[in-house]
């Protein structure tokens, strides 16, 4: 059966392309509430690679600073999560921006599930090899040029299982080194990490550094708290229709 989508809502986090400035704001757009039943909120079992991580009280976490979207936290519950990597090569530098991300991507691995596919309408995660669009400030001025952006769109299957897509943008004209970082920045949002940390050391940092940090344990702490939290995504509606 073809899935049926139904679009909910749209919510970016945007990147500035600045060494000084990674990522500076998440612009987050309320979604419109739908009719009708709506799953309920509850908390998925953990993964078992996230069940397993412990660091310690000591390294602590940044949960306070991820923000719920309207369902709740941005949780996966169906893995392995599937990755779509950009196959365009555009100036022959493709199958490089590629060995980059990948590297980026493949880090995050060792916490939840991931697995690469071939086809893009496969994929919950679309990372394309493309300048991120600009955004319009506050004031409907165009914003700085991005090295990176993610968006998510919310929709319902053929289920009636509440679930959502990321597309994540990344700058083809990024030196290895920062490709690899953006994407592994940007991957912690689309994994869950709707949010920013005030610690430099950690990959979820706010603002671009000179020399990229590796995921750190207050990032895989705040992942995990992250998917002990209530969220109506993975979750039917009660009126969902049956899958044949």
């Amino acid at each position: 059966m073809r899935q049926l989508w139904l679009i909910l809502g749209v919510a970016i986090a945007s990147c500035i392309l600045a060494i000084a400035s990674h990522c500076p704001h998440l612009f987050y757009n309320s979604l419109r509430a739908t009719e009708g039943p709506k799953p309920p909120l509850v908390a998925h079992p953990l993964p078992p690679s996230l069940a397993q991580w412990h660091s310690g009280k000591e390294s602590g976490d940044y949960f306070e600073r991820v923000q719920p979207s309207e369902v709740g936290y941005l949780v996966w519950s169906s893995f392995p999560i599937k990755i779509y990597l950009d196959s365009s090569s555009g100036d022959g530098r493709g199958q490089e921006w590629r060995k980059a991300v990948w590297l980026g991507v493949v880090q995050w691995q060792v916490y939840l599930p991931l697995k690469v596919v071939e086809r893009q309408e496969m994929a919950d995660i679309i990372i394309k090899r493309k300048n991120p669009p600009l955004q319009l400030g506050p004031n409907g001025e165009l914003g700085r040029v991005r090295a990176g952006s993610t968006r998510f769109e919310l929709y319902y299957n053929a289920s009636g299982i509440l679930s959502h897509k990321f597309i994540i943008w990344l700058s083809p004209n990024q030196t290895s080194e920062y490709t690899t970082a953006t994407a592994r920045h940007e991957m912690g949002h689309a994994l869950g990490i709707w949010g920013h940390s005030p610690d430099q050391r950690d990959v979820m940092y706010f603002s671009q550094v000179r020399y990229p940090p590796e995921i750190s344990a207050r990032d895989v702490n705040t992942l995990k708290r992250v998917y002990q939290q209530p969220t109506r995504l993975g979750w039917p509606k009660s009126d969902a229709p049956k899958a044949f």
